[in-house]
């Protein structure tokens, strides 16, 4: 055999991340099963060795020597069987070359099947082996393109996933080169073809970044409560520590602000308000809606967790936020349905007109205004919607 069949096999392995003794065993099994076909009276006295180190790629079927016609492929004369080997004898036997050209375009093309088939099969166990402890979990990728429809091709371990406009960061511009961290949502399709689902807008995200970049979380000393976020624009994370030694949100930052801000290149720029957790919702409510100072609040109702805020007239559009923004992530980060008024109910034109003239500008100035955040509760372990298909290319 020439080295075109040894180099086409290193190119194959190459090419789907096999390691080049298992693919031998399994072409192997394909010829062995080719040759079956071809010569079905020999199927127990066929032999397929395959050497990349020397090599060697031969067939043999081993026959008997016997002194008059053979019945059938098991048995040789005895004068052919001594031009192979000249020591044979009748009764003896010996191991007799097949010829792989012969053996016909049905008997290759089922090899050929057979060795897809495995293939596809080592593929599948490889991409489970590697990715199914790593599901719900945060991986550091290549892009290797970018699609002009904006889907970007990672390279994990020489396993391309596929990261779908939909779950990128708002406003983020990926290019080739750039090293990136997704967050594995899930592995479906795992009996056939693998397919791994990988975003960056989940909130999960986040709070695998917390767990990499701050010892503190890693071990278990300051936990994350809680974590609502806007992809692209503002993450809240509320943080408690078990060791009352421990600044939970000290740890968080870390010195220089070296921890957090890690974090925040990574996600691209995108804000994030650490918020101290309290098992008191009146406190926890107050501090979610930072940076926004909270005069009051009054829990209308435990069961639908509902409640009431009271915030300075001139801070009444910082605690709603834009496009109601933060008073909705506040919501989800609580689990409340919050209702914000202003401090001081603005007095009608009527009003003002009667109004004695030491009335404060501050007062006479606001316009009626009131906010309610009607986002749905959610915790921190709340799923988002399921991602697109991410298909494994095999």
């Amino acid at each position: 055999m020439d080295n075109s069949f040894f180099d086409a096999l290193s190119l194959l392995g190459s090419e789907n991340n096999v390691d080049i003794a298992q693919l031998v065993e399994k072409v192997k099994s394909a010829m062995l099963k080719a040759a079956r076909k071809a010569y079905p009276e020999c199927e127990d006295n066929i032999t397929v060795e395959i050497d990349p180190a020397t090599k060697k790629f031969e067939m043999y079927v081993r026959q008997t020597v016997v002194d008059d016609e053979p019945i059938d492929a098991n048995e040789v004369n005895i004068d052919v069987a001594r031009t192979v080997d000249p020591n044979a004898y009748v009764g003896g036997t010996i191991d007799r070359r097949l010829d792989i050209a012969k053996f016909g375009r049905a008997a290759a093309q089922s090899a050929k099947q057979s060795i897809k088939g495995d293939l596809r099969e080592i593929n599948r166990e490889r991409i489970l082996g590697e990715f199914e402890s790593l599901e719900n979990d945060c991986i550091t990728c290549e892009v290797s393109r970018v699609e002009t429809n904006g889907t970007a091709t990672l390279l994990y371990h020489k396993t391309e996933l596929y990261l779908f406009p939909n779950e990128q960061i708002p406003g983020e511009t990926l290019h080739e080169g750039q090293r990136v961290k997704v967050y594995i949502t899930t592995i479906a399709n795992k009996q056939k073809k693998p397919i791994i689902k990988i975003s960056r807008v989940r909130k999960e995200l986040v709070k695998r970044l917390f767990e990499l970049e701050i010892p503190e979380i890693y071990d278990g000393t300051v936990e994350i409560k809680s974590i609502s976020r806007e992809a692209g624009s503002r993450t809240k994370v509320a943080v408690w520590s078990k060791d009352e030694n421990v600044d939970a949100i000290g740890a968080c930052i870390g010195p220089k602000r070296s921890r957090i801000s890690a974090i925040v290149a990574e996600l691209n720029g995108e804000k994030i308000d650490i918020i101290p957790y309290s098992e008191k919702p009146e406190e926890f409510i107050a501090k979610a809606l930072a940076p926004a100072t909270v005069l009051d609040v009054q829990i209308l109702s435990e069961e639908e967790r509902t409640c009431t805020v009271k915030v300075p007239n001139n801070q009444l559009s910082l605690a709603i936020g834009n496009k109601g923004q933060n008073a909705k992530l506040a919501a989800k980060l609580t689990g409340y349905k919050i209702d914000i008024k202003p401090e001081f109910d603005v007095l009608t034109k009527h009003e003002h007109d009667a109004a004695p003239a030491e009335q404060p500008e501050a007062m006479q100035a606001e316009q009626p205004a009131e906010a309610a955040a009607e986002a749905p509760a959610e915790t921190a372990e709340t799923e988002a919607n399921a991602p697109e298909a991410n298909s494994v290319e095999e």
